[in-house]
C-alpha cells in the first residue's frame, strides 16, 4: 500500500500519513488546523512486513484504508493521551 508522510513543522515528530498525495480532504478540519503546518518528507510502500520506526505497518494500513489518513503522534503525548482519544486518531 502506497501511503505520503508528512510532518508538522508545529508540533515536533507528529507525522500525518495520508493515502493520497496532498489530497487533506478525509483529515477532520480541526484535527487538520491543529497540526499547523505541514511539510512533505516521503512516499512509502506499506507492507504488513514492512518496519516502521514507531508504529505498527497494520495498524497503520488500516487506518489509511477506513479514514485515508494516520496521525503518528510524538512518543511524549503517546504516553500521556487517554486511550479514549487515541481511537479517533487512529
Amino acid at each position: 500500500m502506497q501511503c505520503f508522510i508528512y510532518k508538522s513543522l508545529k508540533k515536533d515528530e507528529l507525522y500525518l500519513y495520508l493515502d493520497k498525495k496532498d489530497d487533506f480532504s478525509a483529515v477532520p478540519e480541526a484535527l487538520f488546523k491543529s497540526l499547523g503546518r505541514l511539510t512533505f518528507v516521503m512516499e512509502l510502500q506499506l507492507s504488513p512486513d514492512r518496519k516502521l520506526a514507531r508504529e505498527n505497518p497494520e495498524k497503520v494500513m488500516a487506518s489509511l484504508q477506513s479514514k485515508g489518513f494516520f496521525v503518528q503522534l510524538p512518543p511524549t503525548l503517546i504516553s500521556a493521551m487517554p486511550a479514549s482519544l487515541d481511537k479517533h486518531l487512529h
